[in-house]
């Protein structure tokens, strides 16, 4: 059995790639701007066997294969399983991940082709932003896949309350990766109820964020909910 959040096709998942997305619930952080409360505590659950089915069924259709939650790595056993079966028939994988657990994150790594790490906020910040003081732990995890064949989008959702520009700068020289994306915080959904009268930065914002930090990054993209992901 695993912890299952619902399943979808998706077009920008993976880039370039229409991928099959499976979520998993329960997490092992509670961040405040959370878009997906509901599967920090769902219990929700179906037979691996049952999600196999899904993806074959769905592999006519689709390129890739793509894991999110809820934190997945919570579930090696089961997303192990899933993950197999997707290489199987052949389509690419992508897991993504909170990153709190390097150990995990290593041997499930000749499994996946792509890996989306959250990166929440500058390491020293992560006991405000996440409630818990994990960012060594992140930042090992970074390494790990950087330094492997798989391919790293570091990932970072800007929420004005929560960080400031300066954060902003901080995470981009003190990260590596493949891709980094800054994402717009949308208030619509989110943990903690006070973020709801938090401002949605603009595109132009993000856009200007994400100029003044090129030169540290390969490669900078934005991602809002007007105008989709723009890579710099």
């Amino acid at each position: 059995m695993i912890n299952y959040g619902g399943a979808f096709v998706s077009s920008i998942d993976f880039p370039g790639k229409i991928t099959y997305v499976i979520s998993t619930s329960g997490c092992s952080l509670k961040c405040q701007y959370c878009h997906n409360p509901e599967l920090i505590n769902s219990d929700n659950k179906v037979k691996v066997s049952e999600l196999l089915k899904k993806i074959e069924n769905n592999r006519l259709f689709v390129d890739a294969f793509a894991l999110t939650g809820g934190e997945p790595l919570m579930q090696m056993k089961e997303i192990s399983k899933l993950l197999k079966y997707a290489k199987k028939l052949n389509l690419s994988t992508k897991l993504d991940t909170n990153g709190i657990c390097p150990d995990k994150l290593e041997k499930i790594l000749d499994l996946v082709d792509y890996v989306a790490l959250d990166i929440k906020s500058p390491w020293n910040k992560y006991l405000e932003i996440c409630g818990f003081d994990v960012g060594a732990k992140v930042e090992e995890s970074m390494n790990i896949v950087y330094e492997s064949e798989v391919y790293l989008e570091c990932r970072t959702t800007y929420v004005p309350s929560l960080l400031t520009i300066e954060d902003i700068i901080n995470i981009s020289e003190n990260i590596k990766c493949d891709l980094y994306t800054l994402q717009q915080f949308r208030n619509r959904t989110v943990l903690n109820p006070e973020l709801k009268n938090t401002r949605e930065p603009s595109p132009s914002e993000l856009k200007n964020i994400g100029l003044t930090i090129k030169s540290n990054l390969k490669k900078v993209k934005i991602k809002t909910a007007e105008f989709g992901s723009e890579i710099l």
